[in-house]
């Protein structure tokens, strides 16, 4: 007998077919990828927390850039317990218990109208668009109770996107102990030379105020006379980095100014 052909025959090859399976595979994906998502992130928030504390002890100057422990074998959780991590309103420089430090994100924070304010063009001269309201603040002190170092989080435009990191102060509240960018768009070996160890030694040192207490750190292509005045606020440029050099002297002069940290400076040198 011969064989009835039936038009509603499953054709494996059609593209009904070839839809059907390119539908379930991504289904498949996505079930996978979402599942993992779901399963990594206390891990991943984990690891952002490790790499945070890991930046402002570098910064600080109490690790290495590639290692995990100090010269005593401590890790990073146990020597960042020497911290103590306040919130400052730096509208009035005072601490404030408004926030969390535990899960603030002050980044967000400055996102959003109610906890943050609008920068005039003049007055934004690291490029924010806004500055939150209130900001962390690091302080380590001696077994005195003297404040020892004192570590600030900033964030400024270089040439192709936002600079974050943190700006260590020494106990003076005047010197530089230590500068280090944490994340960054800049072109490696050229802006992207802020990562640079050598680059970065440049900066315990550097004098942050001039005599009248105004922001004075300068980034120079040509250093002035040793022992000068001048030659105390500068760090060398990075060569051929002009715009991600002017970005980071934009964003240490407007963190140490009165728009951003300078009030809480101010407090914290008149022993308030």
């Amino acid at each position: 007998m011969a064989e009835v052909n039936n038009p509603r025959k499953f054709d494996k090859e059609g593209l009904g077919n070839v839809l059907l399976v390119a539908v379930s595979v991504c289904l498949v994906c996505s079930i996978v990828v979402s599942s993992a998502a779901v399963m990594l992130k206390p891990q991943q928030q984990i690891n952002q927390e490790l790499d945070r504390k890991q930046n402002i002890l570098r910064a600080a100057g109490m690790l290495s850039a590639d290692s995990i422990f100090d010269s005593e074998g401590r890790g990073v959780d146990e020597i960042f317990k020497r911290f103590d991590v306040r919130a400052v309103n730096l509208e009035t420089g005072e601490y404030t218990d408004s926030v969390d430090v535990e899960s603030y994100d002050q980044t967000k924070a400055s996102r959003v109208s109610a906890t943050s304010r609008d920068l005039t063009t003049s007055e934004d001269i690291a490029t924010l668009g806004r500055r939150e309201h209130v900001a962390l603040v690091y302080m380590l002190t001696t077994e005195k109770g003297a404040l020892d170092k004192l570590v600030l989080p900033v964030r400024g435009y270089g040439l192709w996107g936002t600079l974050f990191g943190y700006l260590a102060i020494e106990g003076d509240l005047q010197t530089v102990a230590g500068l280090a960018f944490y994340t960054h768009k800049e072109t490696p070996g050229l802006g992207g030379e802020v990562d640079n160890p050598n680059w970065k030694a440049l900066w315990p040192g550097v004098s942050l105020f001039d005599e009248s207490g105004s922001p004075a750190v300068r980034l120079v292509k040509t250093r002035s006379p040793g022992g000068s005045a001048a030659a105390a606020h500068e760090v060398d440029a990075l060569s051929g980095a002009t715009m991600t050099s002017r970005g980071v002297e934009n964003l240490v002069r407007f963190w140490t100014s009165e728009l951003g940290y300078g009030p809480f400076l101010s407090k914290l040198q008149a022993g308030a």
